[in-house]
């Protein structure tokens, strides 16, 4: 189940590096879209266009349906709120440290003193205290 999750964030986040995929996300998430209307605003090949979309759709953050001949692309609004849960924890992790940080140096602001290497994040912390 972990191992799933982390490959869904690696292939969501692999998905949103590129910038072109970000704008038909962009597009996509502001209303449904077919393939080809999507590939006539970008200055690449129909196929291109075409690979975005499927990189978008395999992390989930875009669904593409069939209507006749045309492929239509809409965004997945709950998959991109997942990710931006994840920023959020991530910031929050980021927060607690710089903020721990912050209080080392306003503790010693000479640094002549040695730094605790004690914190909620070490393992030391962890164990039972004791002998």
């Amino acid at each position: 189940m972990i191992e799933e999750s982390a490959d869904r964030a690696d292939a969501m986040f692999h998905a949103l590096a590129d910038r072109t995929r970000r704008d038909i996300l962009r597009r996509v998430l502001a209303g449904e879209h077919s393939v080809s209307a999507l590939a006539a605003k970008y200055d690449m090949s129909f196929a291109a266009v075409q690979k975005h979309v499927a990189v978008l759709e395999k992390a989930g953050l875009l669904i593409k349906r069939r209507s006749g001949r045309e492929q239509l692309a809409s965004g997945d609004v709950q998959a991109v709120r997942s990710v931006a849960a994840m920023l959020t924890e991530l910031e929050h992790i980021w927060r607690g440290r710089i903020a721990r940080i912050d209080a080392l140096l306003a503790a010693d602001p000479d640094g002549s003193q040695p730094i605790p290497t004690k914190g909620p994040n070490n393992a030391r912390d962890r164990r039972p205290a004791g002998p």
